[in-house]
Parts: structure tokens; C-alpha cells; sequence
């Protein structure tokens, strides 16, 4: 459905471009595309994270050469590298894939300072396969 509003809006923004359409069908589609991408960017993460009480605790991460180990006050747990499958980076988090349909959701604020959350990218980086 995003990628049928995006081309919808593409063809609307060129049709407008050269004159072939008047402004209602370009300003709808306009309207249509900023509300998908804040109802799929902000409102609904935003939603679904107050909700869970996983996304509330405080994360404190640590990253070895060998291992990934992560720490709330519920417990800690560790991860060899080869258990993951790849991962993928968004802004708020690293994503590391177990396999095609399973990840572990690691938010960045774990990290306590730029240079943790630029070595944890170099290990990544070196450990992890980067997801296409």
C-alpha cells in the first residue's frame, strides 16, 4: 500500500509538473502521503511502544569481540555473533535478525556514549551480515 501512495503521489506531483492535472489531485495526494508516512513513522511506533512494557525498560548494552550481552533489570542475557543472521539500522535502533522473520530490537539509547554505539556499528559491521 506505501509503495501504491508513493507512486500515486509521484504521478500526481508530475502530472502537475507539466500541466496536465489540476492542483486538487496533486494537493490529495499530497495530503494522502503525509498522512501514511506519519501514521506509519510516528503514530503507530508510537502507539504500539507505550503499550509494551518491553520497549519501557532500560536497556544497558555490552559488546565483546566474541559476544553481544544485554541488560535490563529483569535479567541479562548474551548472544554468540554466529547467532545472528544480519541486521539492519534504523535511527532509534539496530535490528538484529535471527533469521528472515525473527530480530532482536536493540535501541541505541543502550548505548551510553557515540563512541559505544560507533564500535558496536564497527562489530556489526565485522560479525553481522549487513541486511539488503
Amino acid at each position: 500500500m506505501m509503495i501504491l501512495v508513493n507512486v500515486f503521489a509521484l504521478l500526481a506531483a508530475g502530472l502537475y509538473a507539466f500541466k496536465l492535472i489540476s492542483p486538487l489531485p496533486f494537493l490529495m495526494s499530497s495530503v494522502l502521503w503525509i498522512s501514511m508516512m506519519v501514521a506509519f513513522w510516528i503514530w503507530l511506533p508510537l502507539l504500539i511502544y507505550k503499550k509494551s512494557k518491553t520497549f519501557k525498560d532500560a536497556f544497558v548494552v555490552l559488546i565483546e569481540e566474541n559476544h553481544f550481552f544485554i541488560e535490563t533489570e529483569h535479567g541479562k542475557k548474551s548472544f554468540a555473533w554466529r547467532e545472528f543472521h544480519s541486521y539492519f539500522e534504523t535511527p532509534g535502533f539496530f535490528h538484529l535478525y535471527f533469521d528472515n522473520k525473527t530480530f532482536f530490537l536493540v535501541p541505541k539509547d543502550a548505548f551510553h556514549a557515540q563512541e559505544d554505539l560507533d564500535k558496536a556499528r564497527a562489530l556489526f559491521r565485522l560479525n553481522i551480515g549487513r541486511s539488503k
